[in-house]
């Protein structure tokens, strides 16, 4: 089954939300809203549909209008047999960003008691139900005039299910959600037992290993705005890093909520040494500055992230900046499991034998791995390519995976991994 596509409604789209709608009513039951209106709001509010590879059919659509500062929801509707897919919350993502630009604080649905599957869909996306009337609420993580300025900070908020996206790596999953994710989800309950919420982590371990991903997944989970900060980028300003970086800081302390992104932070926060001192001791001077100011901030968490803790200014690491400094290894089996099926055609999925490939692979990073699945595939293309007598090509086999993994080179190597496990014991704080 081909992956749907979310798009906005346009007007030649009119007749199939009309078959839509008849595919979606319960017999003898009235919705909520009539088709009159869900046609109307189409056509003067916001709408998006989703489609598949023959656009001629919708599979689903989501349709909404806004109202002072609630958004509501005004039809959600999907093909029954398409009702397995995730199809449901991203189509209620994508209505929930075009209804946010109108300056809405929360997005409401009255959902009818016999519609159980509907019901699911949204508590399944972050709804809550008050009352007895079904009736689901999720708060817009960013509104007013947070959009404008998230927009220019280069920020935006993450697909809801990126945390259950990362497959495997369960226990560094697990430690991000006890130790970050849950203080600052359920501050109320943290501060009853004394738990101090997390504003400041380091993400340590080899190139490659998805500590970006992490950091994307906790925003996601938190449903924060996610704001990466580039002192690359930053270099160019006439006023130096240095003032570049705490003018970036002072603006994304504007928002409501954040979690902060520094990748490669050592870059920037490598030891101080030398005399004279060289021009990058002024920005971690001036990022020692900036870790208190973003402590004392409600809402906001900084992750740094780094392949090379040892090199970190010995201050930076002290208590008192960073709650956590915990470590992003390499993926384990079933997160290895996971990136081959992203990687594996859907047609030769099921006759390759992923378990030998998973083996395989043990010790890569997963940027290796999607090298070597489209090595294979490429090698596969190529022969069919230049086969100009007309047989029938053969598929891709497990052979064709193992023998591009054998001829790639590992991003970690023995002795990085080494130094990692040494970093874990003297520098890990978990």
């Amino acid at each position: 089954m081909s992956k749907a596509t979310i798009r906005e409604f346009r007007s030649e789209d009119l007749g199939r939300i009309v078959t839509l709608w008849d595919a979606t009513q319960v017999p003898g039951r009235e919705p909520v809203y009539g088709l009159s209106e869900v046609l109307a709001s189409c056509h003067a509010d916001e709408a998006v549909v989703a489609v598949g590879e023959d656009e001629d059919v919708l599979l689903g659509a989501a349709v909404g209008r806004a109202a002072h500062e609630q958004g509501w929801i005004v039809y959600l509707g999907i093909l029954p047999e398409h009702r397995s897919q995730d199809l449901g919350g991203r189509l209620l993502d994508a209505l929930e960003r075009r209804l946010a630009a109108h300056g809405i604080g929360t997005l409401c649905s009255l959902v009818p008691s016999h519609q159980p599957e509907a019901l699911a869909v949204f508590t399944d996306s972050g709804f809550a139900l008050e009352h007895e009337l079904r009736y689901a609420e999720r708060r817009i993580p960013v509104q007013g005039r947070d959009i404008a300025l998230l927009r220019d900070l280069g920020g935006r908020i993450l697909p809801r299910g990126h945390w259950d996206a990362v497959g495997g790596m369960q226990k560094e999953k697990e430690l991000l959600e006890r130790r970050l994710v849950m203080p600052l989800a359920r501050p109320e309950l943290a501060e009853r037992y004394g738990v101090v919420p997390p504003r400041a982590v380091v993400l340590f371990g080899p190139p490659g290993t998805g500590k970006t991903t992490f950091a994307k997944a906790v925003a996601s989970k938190l449903g924060w705005p996610f704001v990466e900060v580039f002192p690359s980028r930053l270099g160019g300003d006439p006023a130096g890093l240095a003032a570049a970086l705490r003018e970036t800081f002072s603006r994304i302390a504007e928002l409501e909520k954040a979690v902060i992104f520094i990748d490669e932070v050592e870059e920037i926060a490598a030891h101080r040494k030398g005399d004279p001192p060289s021009p990058l001791q002024g920005v971690t001077n001036e990022l020692l500055k900036i870790i208190p100011d973003v402590r004392e901030q409600s809402d906001r968490l900084l992750i740094c992230a780094t392949n090379f803790i040892r090199s970190l200014d010995s201050a930076l690491l002290r208590h008192g900046r960073f709650d956590y400094v915990l470590p992003i290894g390499l993926p384990d089996d079933a997160a290895r499991e996971a990136i081959w099926s992203r990687y594996l055609p859907g047609e030769v999925a099921t006759a390759v034998d992923v378990p030998a490939l998973v083996a395989a692979s043990a010790g890569l990073t997963p940027a290796d791995i999607e090298h070597a699945a489209r090595r294979a595939a490429q090698g596969a293309f190529e022969r069919a390519a230049l086969d100009e007598d007309g047989t029938e090509h053969r598929a891709l086999a497990t052979e064709d995976y193992l023998q591009a993994l054998r001829s790639i080179r590992p991003t970690v190597s023995e002795e990085v991994v080494a130094d990692f496990l040494e970093d874990i014991d003297a520098l890990g704080r978990m």
